[in-house]
């Protein structure tokens, strides 16, 4: 039987959420703000009214108001946008248990069993847009399609509270003119290296050879091929692995970061969590990302692989580290990083490569693993805050009284 797959992904999901709290806010130009007294004053989230005025995600308040002045700030009730995540995803279990999601206000839904019941995957996809607007007050774009990457381009393609069918036979003419940067994985840095070939959409993507991109993007190349020409057989559904796709862990400093010492600090502060989640849900990461924002707002994200899959802070804290001295100029101050490690696995599947050189009886990321384990140890049993680095203390960036 050939799949059914949805992709539901709701509009503007914090502004819709405070404007069911707060009505007030229907019908005006609002966006949803963090902190402006913690340096965390950006736009998280706005609504339709406020897009009309060029406002953009992640800008300052500051910026946001000169181009609206009426706009409408609402603060940020994290709490309650996981409420109606699990409202929402209570109602996609009404229509299948393969339910897949991404991120707080985006599933995956394979409805190919539910067709015997339910209908056609559009009119599941009616159903569903339907019972999320009356019932919980916001509203969904919901992609259909044969795989999980064309039914994700669909619930963008129209917005908002719109449903788009992207079939075998269809997928031609609506997939292949969008830019490559719309297809799933193909980030910033992705889109630059297709484009100095001359991919620049979709369709380009599909009509290159599979030897071709493989030769430029490895592994990603051999995906990105897949992809673009439907070839995408990914089951919908969670383990315990596919369950996080992710771990980051980010932070707005005290003062602007101007020295490598202070970077290294930060960086080292975050991904000392990071390690210690990955080691609790026993995964291990292949990627390390970073994300870089300077004084201005504007931001990069690098990543580049690790040599081996690795849940030790310190090789993902290397990593980071060295992708801030090769992408980042010492001129520029950092206002915020961010680290993210993706491409987990489930640890007792992976296995390092041995050096058959070294004399070493126990090598040095062997010492380093029990070393945060024991740490790890320490803090369940005393507390968080029961041991910790010096250098996060002998610092004025703000990161040492998070610890207390």
């Amino acid at each position: 039987m050939k799949r059914t797959i949805l992709h539901c992904d709701c509009n503007s999901f914090f502004a819709s959420v405070e404007t069911v709290l707060n009505p007030s806010y229907r019908g005006v130009p609002m966006a949803v703000c963090g902190s402006q007294e913690d340096r965390h004053g950006i736009v998280l989230a706005k609504n339709e009214e406020a897009k009309r005025y060029g406002i953009q995600t992640a800008e300052t308040v500051f910026s946001a108001k000169k181009k609206c002045p009426s706009l409408v700030i609402a603060s940020p009730h994290h709490e309650e946008y996981v409420k109606f995540s699990q409202k929402l995803n209570e109602i996609y279990g009404e229509y299948t248990d393969l339910v897949e999601p991404f991120g707080i206000d985006e599933s995956w839904l394979d409805v190919t069993a539910s067709r015997r019941i339910f209908g056609t995957g559009e009119q599941i996809a009616e159903s569903i847009r339907r019972r999320v607007k009356e019932e919980l007050g916001v509203t969904v774009s919901i992609g259909v399609s044969f795989n999980k990457v064309f039914a994700k381009l669909g619930s963008d393609y129209k917005k908002p509270d719109a449903i788009t069918v992207i079939s075998e036979d269809n997928f031609r003419q609506i997939v292949y003119p969008l830019p490559a940067s719309d297809l799933l994985f193909v980030g910033k840095k992705t889109a630059e290296e297709l484009a100095k070939i001359g991919i620049r959409t979709i369709g380009d993507l599909a009509s290159t050879s599979r030897d071709m991109l493989r030769h430029k993007l490895g592994k990603m190349g051999d995906m990105l091929y897949n992809y673009s020409n439907g070839l995408d057989d990914s089951p919908v559904g969670v383990d315990e692995a596919r369950e996080v796709k992710s771990i980051s862990n980010g932070y707005t400093f005290k003062h602007d970061l101007v020295t490598r010492e202070d970077c290294r600090i930060g960086i080292d502060y975050l991904c000392e969590e990071i390690g210690s989640k990955l080691r609790r849900k026993s995964l291990k990461c292949n990627t390390v990302a970073l994300t870089i924002k300077d004084a201005g707002l504007k931001s990069i994200q690098r990543q580049r692989p690790l040599e081996n899959a690795s849940d030790i802070s310190k090789e993902i804290a290397n990593l980071a580290f060295r992708i801030l001295c090769e992408e980042w100029t010492d001129t520029l101050p950092i206002r915020m990083l961010t680290v993210s490690v993706s491409g987990l696995v489930d640890s007792k599947n992976t296995f390092t490569q041995l050096d058959l050189f070294s004399d070493n009886e126990s090598p040095p990321r062997d010492k380093d693993k029990k070393r945060e384990e024991t740490v790890d140890t320490i803090r369940m049993k005393f507390g968080s805050s029961s041991i910790s680095s010096a250098a996060f203390y002998d610092t004025d960036i703000g990161i040492s009284s998070k610890k207390k």
